[in-house]
């Protein structure tokens, strides 16, 4: 999945990255800069947010 399938996909379901974030514990920047594919979440919460968000596999 790539940053703007998932950008898409939250808004199918009516979730903003606002609301994504908080209901997940991470960090709204880190959200939206994952989801505009500039942080492209090779460690740390960015790791984390992508994976959750379904951009990488757990071990990635």
């Amino acid at each position: 999945m790539t940053p703007q399938e998932a950008k898409q996909k939250l808004a199918e379901k009516g979730i903003t990255a606002v609301d994504y974030a908080k209901s997940n514990g991470f960090n709204y920047r880190t959200v939206v800069c994952v989801l505009n594919g500039t942080n492209k979440g090779r460690y740390g919460e960015a790791h984390r947010v992508a994976v959750a968000l379904g951009l990488k596999g757990e071990a990635a």
